[in-house]
């Protein structure tokens, strides 16, 4: 049953090259671990945000790497140690042998991580299937939460089909393109250019969703990046960005994305990345997106 199962979840993805298989296996564990988590009532808890948010519950056409969620209140005392059981079986019931663990802090941080770890060849020998991985490859998939989370986003329940039905607590799509534009306003760009930041503010003007700027304002006063008493306009949002494109190496960020990416057709589209692009026509559509 289980094996039938993961194969017709396999079945909705174009395979092509090993990059594609392991993504999509990567992807399909990620939506157990969804599961899993759902049935040991995390949700009650925790929201889902970040691009995995985006491309499991909003279509966004491109893979992600880990999953971030956010405690709906804050809890210093949170640990996520006491899901991860539940997640463990929830994965070895579908058939996958995994290592979950939880990461030392090694500093006073409010986010609680763990690592969920499945051998897919070990998986591949145990399905008829016709995947492809590299020899020895390892699904490693990082869960992080946000203990102390900045307060005034908003959420929402949404349905999800695969292996079951079932749902997952989400911050709304305003909430999730505030959430984005603080990473993309205060991630330290030096050592640490994300291209999948900034392919994701691509969909989100795409998409015609409105940033929320309350909760923005409320994240970037948690980080120290604007004070309280400043009031963080459309048009002071659309300074911020538009400097901060002139400070990133687009060469760079393509080369952050392109694995992500599903079809050569998505992979030409990055051939427009440019501070012209950016400055010169999608940060004037954030202009008209932005809510006062």
């Amino acid at each position: 049953m289980f094996d039938k199962k993961i194969e017709q979840m396999l079945d909705r993805y174009q395979l092509h090259t090993v990059h594609d298989h392991e993504n999509a296996l990567k992807e399909i564990i990620q939506e157990i671990v969804l599961l899993g988590l759902w049935r040991s009532k995390f949700y009650e808890k925790a929201v889902l945000y970040g691009g995995s948010a985006l491309r499991i519950l909003h279509e966004l056409d491109r893979f992600s790497e880990d999953l971030d969620f956010s405690l709906i209140q804050p809890e210093k005392a949170f640990n996520i140690k006491k899901y991860l059981d539940a997640v463990k079986s929830e994965l070895e019931l579908w058939g996958f042998e995994v290592h979950a663990e939880e990461i030392d802090k090694k500093n006073k941080s409010t986010i609680d991580s763990a690592f969920i770890k499945a051998n897919t060849l070990i998986r591949l020998l145990k399905i008829d299937s016709n995947l492809k991985t590299h020899k020895n490859a390892l699904m490693k998939i990082k869960l992080e939460i946000d203990q102390e989370p900045a307060i005034g986003f908003t959420s929402d329940l949404k349905y999800h089909l695969h292996p079951i039905p079932f749902t997952i607590k989400t911050m709304t799509l305003p909430s999730l393109f505030a959430g984005k534009m603080h990473a993309l306003l205060c991630r330290t760009i030096r050592t640490n250019i994300k291209g999948r930041d900034w392919y994701d503010l691509i969909w989100f003007v795409k998409n015609n969703i409105p940033c929320d700027l309350h909760y923005l304002k409320n994240k970037m006063v948690q980080t120290g990046h604007i004070d309280l008493s400043e009031v963080l306009t459309k048009g002071k949002l659309v300074k911020l960005i538009s400097k901060k494109t002139n400070e990133i190496d687009f060469s760079l960020a393509k080369n952050d994305v392109e694995p992500f990416l599903k079809t050569s057709g998505q992979k030409d589209e990055l051939s427009l990345w440019s501070d012209a692009f950016f400055n010169d026509y999608l940060i004037q559509e954030i202009d008209v997106l932005v809510n006062n």
